[in-house]
């Protein structure tokens, strides 16, 4: 049985493959596509009409390869939403995360409904673009006019099969959903103006969504494709793809974002987990990922954008190890810099007002942007274990991040804990163990999990005796941030 993930993150979206053979997980990637916001009259958009056109080109590869029939699953970054009618028409372009409509809404609506009651209904760390604050400030006739409204990878499920659901492991990041419920919450609800049925219905991971209409796309030559529901928030998908086994371990999806954390059994909505900013977001088979936001390479993406000279992430590693690292304690978690107009400039301003050496070249820049992800991932950890009480004894890296080992061991150094690196495609991985456990080739998650430890390479990185405790107490005392 053939699987074909679709996995589109902020930069880049691709189709890739899937297949058991000799007992273990082969993937090809057989697509691959450019994604991006642009800016339009001070609004930032996606162009979600292109990725619906672009997984149908790598659906048709995948029928020009010569598979007649395939099952198929959808993920992508989480929040945004697509507004639809009666008709199933788009009724706006769809606004990105990082647009800056929701820049102070956060406090207009904790005016409203306060802060800690929201954190109690829904478990989920207060970020500007999460949904219930981007609808807070949506047009009020537009509103009224949707149908439904569809995160982004269930209304690209919708354009290819034509059911609308609303798939919970995302749902649960817009901060509507009541933990306690197991549904929208309605008093969040009523200060939107929203109703209910405005929301596809609630499916977990793992549902049969139905086949792809071939007929709505003449011109494609296409397989015949069963599409399922999987973990579509890319990091759902990327957690249920960390071959994580036993109590003692945590994980690091580390992409445009680094996402920090544990997978639980139940939500944890102390009041540390309050403070601290932590998020009980939905996993795949009633668990939860109870983590930390972290700004992770996009930094680098920006920092490589606003360079003179091209620099691939591989040389950025290269010229920061030339580099005495820990030069500089920067906070990327600030504000500042999830939507700068130059990552660069906006580094070395930091320094500047901090009374910290500038870095000027890109290895400097890069050792900077390292040095201090390590440290915040350190602290990240100790909140972790003080807020759950949950011992971390190893660390799991995945995603496209997991490929720097200078990061890698730079994580292992300061946070005294081992480091397991791989895989770099735990995305798309967890999107298709999903759908063979769906399809009945697999059993459950363990044996999924099983399966992609004997299919996929681990690093390992031991922690070095460095002089962890003091670059943490610096970095506390430059920035700021007080530890829990």
């Amino acid at each position: 049985m053939t699987h074909a993930a679709i996995d589109i993150g902020a930069s880049s979206g691709r189709l890739i493959i899937g297949e058991m053979k000799d007992g273990k997980l082969h993937m090809k990637e057989v697509h691959r596509f450019a994604n991006g916001f642009t800016e339009k009259k001070g609004t930032a958009y996606w162009d979600i009409d292109h990725l619906v056109r672009e997984v149908v080109k790598g659906l048709a590869e995948v029928k020009r390869l010569g598979y007649a029939s395939v099952t198929a699953g959808i993920d992508t970054w989480a929040v945004d939403y697509v507004l639809v009618d009666e008709q199933g028409k788009r009724l706006q372009e769809v606004v990105a995360y990082r647009d800056s409509r929701t820049e102070h809404t956060i406090e207009k609506v904790t005016s409203i409904i306060p802060k800690n009651v929201i954190y109690e209904k829904t478990g989920i760390q207060f970020l500007p673009f999460n949904t219930l604050f981007q609808l807070y400030e949506e047009d009020k006739e537009l509103l009224q006019k949707a149908k439904h409204i569809l995160l982004v990878p269930d209304y690209l499920g919708f354009c290819l099969t034509g059911r609308a659901v609303t798939e919970a492991t995302n749902a649960s990041t817009m901060q509507l959903l009541n933990v306690a419920g197991q549904d929208f919450d309605q008093e969040l609800l009523d200060l939107l103006s929203i109703q209910r049925n405005q929301f596809a219905p609630l499916v977990g991971p793992g549902e049969k969504l139905g086949p792809l209409r071939k007929e709505t796309f003449p011109e494609y030559d296409l397989p015949d494709c069963e599409f399922y529901t999987v973990g579509s928030h890319d990091t759902a998908s990327a957690i249920a793809g960390t071959p994580g086994f036993g109590e003692e371990w945590a994980y690091l999806s580390s992409g445009t974002w680094s996402l920090l954390g544990i997978e639980s059994a139940a939500p944890i909505t102390n009041p540390l987990a309050y403070e601290d900013n932590y998020t009980n977001e939905w996993g795949v088979f009633g668990t939860y990922r109870f983590l930390k936001n972290i700004m992770g390479m996009w930094v680098m993406q920006e920092v490589r954008r606003h360079l003179p000279q091209d620099y691939n992430f591989a040389e950025f590693v290269e010229e920061a190890k030339k580099v005495e690292p820990y030069q500089q304690f920067v906070n990327f978690n600030e504000d500042r810099f999830l939507n700068s107009l130059n990552m660069v400039d906006e580094i070395k301003v930091y320094c500047r007002e901090t009374n910290q050496p500038v870095p000027e070249t890109p290895g400097e820049l890069a050792s900077c942007v390292y040095s201090n992800l390590a440290i915040i991932y350190a602290i990240a950890i100790n909140d972790l274990q003080k807020i759950t009480g949950h011992s971390v004894n190893r660390l799991h890296i995945v995603g496209g991040g997991s490929n720097n080992a200078l990061l890698n061991q730079m994580t292992a150094d300061m946070s005294g804990k081992a480091v397991l690196a791989g895989p770099s495609e735990a995305t798309a991985i967890g999107n298709l163990i999903m759908q063979m456990i769906a399809a009945g080739e697999l059993a459950d998650l363990e044996e999924g999990r099983q399966l992609i430890s004997h299919s996929f390479p681990l690093v390992s990185f031991q922690p070095a005796s460095v002089n962890r405790d003091e670059r943490i107490q610096e970095f506390q005392l430059k920035t700021g941030k007080q530890p829990i």
